[in-house]
């Protein structure tokens, strides 16, 4: 091979590093450029800006949620990155981008995506959406953690508290708050406790279990049968009023009372974010 010819070859192969086009793009825009690699980089990115631009009003409903917890575990990151098919979904390469961008995120919550995302469209050839994203600090005593279910369809990000700060370093405080994902991935809960749920669902679910008493009854005996059924409510979609997965006997806020008691400290679940590919969105 002639040494203008190793030259060529190697002018394709960093264009294509650090583009992420193919081969004939990058031998195309070096010819257009008459071998200026600056200028052929800039040909391919105003390409591949156009060519995400004409994806972008395609459908991008499938995807997964990825995670990012930063060392010591004060700053973690839920996010979403949807994609056209589930074949590029459970692609590694779509997979280690959405790893990346939840990476940049927890790194820096003003971290500009979109060069990243317009370069892996290109290089996938679908509409990528980076969907929504969610990142927690701890700012005292306590630590944050992920769980993301099989398939990556389903993700979980909680913060829980203590007074000192050693607890968050023990093993019983890390197996409780493994515990913890698990449960709010597999019981979907929408709020920590019973104050924390939205005072507007609240009135819905009392206006229907209202509506639900046999006529008739004293005003303090319908009182009563409403109760019972918002505290059955309750159970379902407050977290510390679940039963525990593994435990179904034990409450998630007894779970959290004898793992406080354990350790000496007093051990509070500050927030949670559940993710589900897809799920619509509050208003």
């Amino acid at each position: 091979m002639s040494t203008a010819a190793v030259i060529d070859a190697q002018l394709v192969k960093t264009l294509r590093e650090k583009t992420n086009a193919g081969l004939m793009e990058c031998k195309r825009a070096l010819s257009e450029t008459n071998g200026d690699l600056e200028a052929a980089i800039d040909v391919l990115r105003k390409k591949g800006a156009a060519s995400a631009a004409k994806k972008a009003d395609r459908d991008a409903k499938e995807g997964v949620i990825a995670q990012a917890i930063l060392s010591g575990a004060k700053v973690g990151v839920l996010v979403e990155i949807n994609c056209e098919t589930d074949f590029v979904a459970k692609n590694d390469s779509f997979r280690a981008f959405t790893e990346e961008v939840a990476k940049k995120i927890a790194a820096n919550p003003g971290a500009d995506l979109e060069s990243d995302r317009v370069a892996f469209v290109q290089k996938i050839g679908e509409n990528i959406l980076v969907r929504r994203s969610e990142r927690v600090e701890v700012t005292d005593a306590g630590a944050v953690a992920a769980y993301i279910h099989t398939g990556g369809k389903v993700g979980v990000l909680v913060e829980v508290g203590a007074t000192k700060e050693e607890t968050s370093s023990t093993e019983d405080f890390k197996q409780l708050v493994r515990d913890i994902t698990l449960q709010i991935a597999a019981a979907n809960p929408i709020s920590v406790d019973r104050s924390s749920v939205p005072a507007a669902t609240v009135e819905r679910e009392r206006a229907i279990y209202a509506e639900q008493v046999p006529p008739g009854k004293p005003a303090n005996i319908v009182e009563k049968i409403i109760d019972g059924k918002m505290d059955k409510f309750y159970s379902g979609v407050c977290l510390l009023d679940q039963a525990f997965i593994k435990n179904p006997d034990q409450s998630i806020a007894q779970l959290v009372a004898e793992k406080s008691k354990a350790l000496g400290d007093q051990l509070v679940i500050r927030r949670f974010i559940r993710y589900m590919v897809g799920e619509s969105l509050a208003a």
